[in-house]
Order: C-alpha cells, then structure tokens, then sequence
C-alpha cells in the first residue's frame, strides 16, 4: 500500500533550490568588483579578517537582493522559459512571508558587519548594492520602462565603492572609474541576453529594450553602448593603472566590440549569446587584471 504522504525531498536537493534562490553566482561577481575596488586604493591593508568580512558582507547582500527578485517576481517568472525552473516559480519552495524576514536579516546583518569591522560608508555602499538591485530595479523599474537596466545597473557599481571605501572613504579616480565601467556594461551585457529571450520578456509583460523597440535597433544600441564601455574602461590607465591592466582592458573590449558588431549587423538569439559571453570575458579581464596591477 502506498503512503499517502509524499517521500522526504533529499536535504542536498531542497539545499540547491535554496542556494539558487539566493543567485550566488551572480553574488560572486558582485563580491569580486569589490574585492576590485579595495585591491585598486592605496592606503593601509585591511587586516585578514576584515577582507573576509568585506567579501562576506557584498556576497550575502547581494545575494539576499538576489533572493527577494526571486520573491517578488514568482508571479512573471512562470511565463518565461529562462526562470519557469526558479524554485518559487516552480512551487519547489513556498512563498511566504518567512523569506522576507530571513532576507531582511542578511541585509541588516552584512551591512552590520561592513559597519562594524570596516567603515559607515563600506556599509553605505554595501546597503545601497541590494538596495538598488531589489527595489529600485527589482520594484520600482524592471515593469515599468525600458530603463531598468539603466538605472538598475549601479547595483555593481556601489560593490566597487564599498572595496574601495573600506581602504579610504575618499575615493580615487581609478575605484571611481571602475565603478563608471560597471555602470555602463550592464545595459549592453544584459540587452543581449534580453534580445536572445526577447519573446519571453514580451510575454511576461517587461519592457526591455529589444521588446520596446525591437532587436534591430536594440542591437545598434548595444554596439553604441559597448563603445562607450570600452573606452571608458581605458581611462584607468592614465590615472595610475598600468601595462598589465591596459592589454586586459584592451583585449576583453576589442572581443566585446567584434561580438557587439556582429549582433548589430544580424540580430538573433546565437549572436546576442556571443555578445553576452563576451561582456563576460571584458568584465572578467577589466577587474582581474586591475587587481594584478594594482597589486602584483
């Protein structure tokens, strides 16, 4: 006879739903543009624990910024075929009030700690990373108008000033200038996935860009946006940074270029991929490189 209650779910799988819930990928990139923006500001060396704490705090912010979109967006995330599996769209994990009260803590709790271990403005900025990516993009944006992503975009560049501001609350040129590049790369790096799931955007009711004014002209967007990512990505380098970060900057743009090219000469989901996988090598080379230069 069968039981009339369902087998126990695995812990490590009910585990991965969670650990998807809260984005941690994108929460590792977050933590390393900060990791950037301390490695890029001379001044006194944070003491081991306080670059763990540094890299926690942006981590769990932005990865708990992470889980409220989930949240929030349960209800379009159904329609798309890119987010259908996301645990609350699939009703793998229930929707309830418990996980604002559990995303709320984390803010609240690694912004405590930037305050606490670091400064009142690493912990500004770490705050205002969520912030921004949760309500302002997230709520206030993303159904509104086409530019979300705009706005929403400083959500990575507040982890850049939250580095740079736990070394020396005045800020430089060159953390600045970074956290200029991470403004301007999220419109065309996000835009191009937006075009490869154009039609599921459109059925969800999100005005991206390529939905609003289609992919055509959406594309030249991104190659005029990409431009001026490229070029501003080289400006660190007459404010102290070197060789090293140059030919990163340099060959991540150039590839960035050419795969934005190639989209706006003939737009469609396989070029919109590439031009997306390569804002992720730009960005990939631009703070690595950054990092080795300013340190090593």
């Amino acid at each position: 006879m069968e039981s009339a209650h369902p087998p126990t779910r695995p812990v490590a799988t009910q585990l991965r739903r969670i650990l998807g819930l809260f984005k941690l990928r994108i929460g590792f990139v977050i933590m390393f543009t900060a990791l950037a923006g301390l490695a890029v500001t001379p001044g006194a060396a944070l003491s081991g624990w306080q670059m763990a704490i540094l890299a926690l705090a942006v981590l769990i912010s932005s990865a708990s910024a992470g889980a409220f979109n989930q949240y929030y967006e349960h209800d379009i995330d159904p329609l798309m075929s890119r987010t259908k599996k996301r645990a609350f769209a699939a009703g793998e994990l229930k929707h309830g009030p418990a996980w604002l009260w559990l995303i709320g803590f984390l803010v609240v709790a690694s912004v405590a700690a930037a305050w606490l271990a670091l400064n009142v403005w690493a912990a500004l900025y770490t705050f205002l990373g969520a912030f921004f990516y949760a309500i302002v993009y997230t709520v206030w944006l993303k159904r509104r108008t086409w530019l979300n992503i705009v706005i929403g975009g400083l959500a990575g560049s507040w982890a850049v000033l939250a580095g740079a501001a736990a070394v020396d609350p005045q800020l430089g040129a060159v953390p600045l200038l970074l956290a200029f590049v991470l403004f301007l790369w999220t419109p065309p790096h996000f835009w191009s996935l937006a075009i490869a799931y154009r039609e599921d955007y459109a059925a969800a009711g999100v005005p991206m860009l390529p939905v609003v004014v289609g992919e055509a002209r959406a594309a030249r967007t991104i190659f005029a946006s990409t431009l001026a990512l490229v070029t501003a990505s080289l400006l660190p380098v007459f404010f102290g940074l070197g060789a090293i970060y140059l030919a990163g900057a340099a060959i991540g743009g150039t590839v960035f270029i050419a795969k934005a090219w190639q989209l706006a000469r003939n737009p469609g989901r396989k070029t919109a991929l590439a031009c997306f996988h390569a804002s992720l090598l730009q960005l990939t080379l631009v703070l690595t490189t950054a990092i080795i230069d300013a340190r090593f």
